[in-house]
């Protein structure tokens, strides 16, 4: 819009000026907030009909300018013409029946035939395999012991140690309650129901006071786990919330996290409850921690990053991520920079098929990552001003961009993950818990959840059954010294 002084006071064409100035400016915020809009609508679409997987098949049509920042000619792929000759299939046949496992122990009944005349002859038989269930039972065991008087002495051997001393819970029982509840994800007041189809009533504040005897029986033994942890010298951290009934008001809720630390090649994770999300919560835990920690975003671990003695990393899944939900928005851009970090990944999956060690790791990174790391940095700073800052492409430009001294640091060392992934995974049986029990009771409650999640991740990744594993420590740590303790961890 082009206003001519000529044809009107000088005055008023300086104020008509300004007024289309800030319309300019007024539309372009418009512009910015309905692209904005746009995107939450399409995150709220996609959350609720769409897909979750982030799986991501490139495609070349229309990227020419994106792919290639060079403009280097593209050379044409060469055609060959392969052929092979393969069996064909004789048809769908009759399906295969898997065989029951031979360690299951076997009933047998014997059907004989009606009407079978004397003198029959047997010539073979039909054998039939089917699988049974019955459902566990609760028996009890009853100790007796005879008194005796000797010289004057009464004499009566001593119990077995207990785990809840003066309790008639065994360790069987007890770990049976944990392990339906932090593995199984069933509530306790799932299993008062499930044991009175069974004809036993136990109140579910008899279970909750178990619950509590067991974990304080735990206690030094999660002390030991932790130390363990803190000693590493690579950790995986994340956080995840977790809905606490609060001691204040009723019929309210406070939110606590989990914080998750996750030594991955010492096969142990760590959770650690805290009342808030608030940086004081890692400060605290890694007081003492030296080596690399890997972790997303969030600005608790900012920290961190000049702390003598701490090499701080990123991870590229989140980056990753932005992306992804850039497609809607932007999705030359966005396919380019998911592309770009599919390239890396693909550079990690075949340092795992070759089983390369740390040091040959390192040597494939350096060579064929760095190239695709810095190509993709100067993209990503010649694109961070030719997009609106609040649009999903412009967040996920910044966001790695912000990052990305720490997201490219994997390739210093072999040891090094490229992502965040493997403590993310061990957040999951908290996901699938609080869908079923909803809260924690107490922030003690909270804290002794930290408790079980940690021992019963350690069993998973460490490929150990954890109720077996439960029953047995329960069972010896009553007569444990401190310094054994460490032989009780799930670990191989």
């Amino acid at each position: 819009m082009q206003v001519q002084p000529d044809i009107m006071p000088e005055k008023d064409y300086f104020i008509l000026q300004k007024d289309y100035e800030k319309l300019v400016r007024i539309n372009k915020e418009q512009q910015q907030k309905i692209t904005f809009l746009e995107h939450e609508l399409a995150q709220l679409k996609r959350m609720v009909f769409g897909v979750k997987s982030e799986r991501f098949v490139p495609s070349d049509s229309g990227q020419t300018s994106l792919w290639d920042s060079t403009n280097e000619a593209k050379e044409e792929p060469q055609v060959e013409q392969v052929s092979y000759a393969r069996k064909k299939p004789a048809g769908k046949g009759k399906a295969v029946r898997t065989e029951l496992p031979a360690h299951l122990p076997r009933q047998t009944e014997v059907i004989e035939p009606e009407n079978l005349e004397q003198g029959a002859k047997k010539i073979g038989q039909a054998v039939t395999e089917i699988l049974e269930y019955k459902p566990g039972k609760l028996f009890v065991t009853r100790y007796e012991r005879p008194k005796y008087v000797q010289q004057e002495k009464i004499i009566i051997a001593d119990l077995p140690s207990l785990p809840i001393p003066q309790g008639n819970a065994a360790p069987s029982l007890l770990s049976h309650l944990l392990i339906s509840k932090f593995t199984d994800h069933l509530p306790f007041y799932r299993q008062v129901q499930m044991f009175k189809r069974e004809g036993v009533n136990i109140a579910e504040s008899t279970i909750s006071g178990w619950f509590s005897a067991s974990c304080k029986l735990l206690t030094p033994l999660y002390e030991v786990l932790k130390q363990k942890v803190q000693r590493s010298d690579y950790l995986h951290a994340d956080e995840t919330p977790l809905p606490v009934k609060s001691s204040q008001k009723k019929e309210s809720l406070d939110k606590g996290y989990h914080w998750v630390y996750y030594s991955a090649h010492e096969k142990l994770v760590c959770f650690d409850y805290r009342p808030s999300r608030g940086r004081e919560g890692p400060a605290d835990f890694l007081k003492n921690f030296s080596g690399a920690l890997q972790t997303d975003g969030y600005a608790a671990y900012e920290k961190f990053d000049s702390k003598t003695g701490i090499t701080l990393l990123a991870c590229m899944a989140h980056a990753r991520r932005y992306f992804d939900k850039a497609l809607d928005n932007d999705k030359a851009r966005a396919s380019y920079g998911l592309a770009k970090i599919q390239a890396l990944y693909a550079i990690e999956r075949e340092a795992k098929e070759q089983g390369l060690s740390f040091a040959q790791r390192k040597e494939l990174r350096q060579k064929e990552a760095v190239p695709i790391l810095d190509n993709f940095e100067q993209w990503l700073k010649e694109n961070l001003t030719q997009v609106l800052p609040k649009s999903a492409i412009g967040q996920a430009i910044a966001y790695t961009l912000k990052l990305w001294p720490r997201l490219k640091r994997y390739t210093e060392n072999g040891k090094w993950n490229i992502d965040n992934n493997l403590v993310e995974n061990s957040i999951r049986p908290v996901a699938l818990g609080r869908k079923n029990y909803l809260f924690a009771g107490s922030h003690q409650a909270a804290g002794y959840a930290a408790m079980m999640y940690s021992f019963l991740g350690t069993c998973k990744l460490n490929g150990v059954e954890p109720f077996e594993w439960l029953k047995g420590t329960l069972t010896k740590i009553p007569d444990t010294r401190l310094s054994e303790l460490e032989s009780l961890l799930p670990v191989k």
